[in-house]
């Protein structure tokens, strides 16, 4: 048995589209996380190891941002990978030719909605913002390209404009529409209401480009797919501007265990793309990072390890092998005696019952005094008993 779950999952009937797109923004929206550059080699590298995972979409870059970058996203887009690469477009002919010369399979093109947007950061009327734009996507179609047309912002929009604006791209032909929770200010129950909302008038596609501010960017995201979206953004490690956007780990095992809904990813290799990006991004995994943390599969607890070694889903919703990490009993001041134990064994270590309580009392003393039980540490301890002791 490779994971088990609550049972109650199985008596809600879940509806999915059928076919669920994931494209990843790790190499450029999680690029915009303050302090990260990656170098082309690692972008290269990263996009390899996307398309190994089985990633169906990769947003390369912003090829307008420079000629490096521009360079890079062509590199990427002539690797020969299975993925489809698309990159990110103002709604500027200048920014689409950027994307035509960097050999692009299709483009992401947005425009803000709110009010907040279009007064404080574009000074457009809500009506020359729906011209501007169009004209953009119909000049990226013919040249073509796969476009998406991504309402920045969409919900603090009025939804009235808001269909309009995807009504009006809707009929450009556009591939694809994309809900933009730019500032994470959605509540799942609002994002199911928004794409039930424009479901009723639009027939395009619906992708869900959620940010984390909330801690909600993997719960909107879902909610957004149940509500009939048909594709999703992520980044690896949830990075991205502020708290980041939805994880590609989170929401790929989330729906592949608790949702039964498998995407196919390769997903033994999570754990290899995630400390890639947390290398080349310099930004720790933290030690309690859903997925692919390095605490996900550890127990010090005495209870918890005698548990867990006659049945490690005792403690765990599904074994650490399907994402790449592996299990680990950790020694400390909260260890019991079939830890040490099962420690002396893989050390090949035999003892008594007598010296295995000695043991465990000296484990659970150094580690109060702050030394971290480590492969080292404990031989030090089991060398340094008495006489008699091993």
């Amino acid at each position: 048995m490779q994971y088990f779950v609550s049972p109650y999952n199985k008596e809600v009937k879940y509806k999915f589209k059928k076919d669920i797109t994931v494209y990843d923004t790790t190499l450029r929206d999680g690029e915009q996380t303050p302090g990260v550059a990656f170098s082309s080699d690692e972008k290269i590298a990263i996009a390899r190891k996307l398309d190994e995972l089985k990633v169906p979409q990769i947003e390369a870059g912003f090829p307008i941002v420079s000629n490096e970058e521009r360079e890079i996203v062509k590199k990427i887009a002539n690797e020969g990978l299975d993925a489809q690469i698309i990159c990110l477009a103002r709604t500027k002919i200048d920014d689409i030719d950027a994307a035509l010369d960097s050999d692009v399979d299709g483009i992401i093109t947005f425009m803000g909605a709110s009010d907040l947007h279009l007064e404080h950061k574009l000074h457009f009327t809500r009506e020359q913002a729906l011209n501007l734009c169009m004209r953009s996507v119909e000049y990226a179609k013919d040249h073509g390209l796969f476009v998406a047309f991504s309402a920045e912002d969409a919900t603090r929009s009025d939804l009235d404009f808001l269909k309009r604006m995807y009504k009006k791209a809707e009929g450009y032909n556009v591939d694809r529409i994309h809900i933009a929770d730019t500032v994470g200010a959605a509540t799942p129950q609002g994002i199911d209401y928004l794409v039930r909302e424009l479901k009723k008038d639009i027939k395009t596609d619906i992708a869900m480009h959620c940010h984390n501010d909330f801690g909600l960017a993997v719960s909107n995201s879902i909610a957004g797919l149940l509500a009939g979206a048909s594709a999703v953004s992520v980044t690896v490690n949830g990075i991205g501007e502020r708290a980041g956007n939805a994880s590609l780990e989170e929401l790929v095992m989330a729906l592949k265990i608790l949702y039964g809904k498998d995407l196919g990813f390769k997903t033994k290799h999570i754990k290899e793309v995630s400390s890639l990006v947390s290398q080349a991004t310099g930004l720790d995994i933290p030690y309690n990072k859903p997925v692919v943390g390095k605490n996900i599969f550890r127990h010090e607890s005495g209870i918890h390890v005698d548990a867990v070694i006659e049945e490690p889903l005792t403690y765990e919703p599904y074994v650490p092998e399907l994402v790449g990490q592996q299990r680990q009993l950790v020694l400390g001041k909260h260890s019991g005696c079939r830890a040490v134990k099962a420690k002396l064994d893989a050390c090949g270590y035999k003892v008594s019952d007598d010296q295995l309580c000695k043991i465990v009392r000296e484990v659970k003393k150094t580690r109060e005094k702050g030394t971290y039980i480590n492969d080292d540490v404990f031989k030090e301890i089991v060398k340094n008993m008495s006489p008699e002791d091993p």
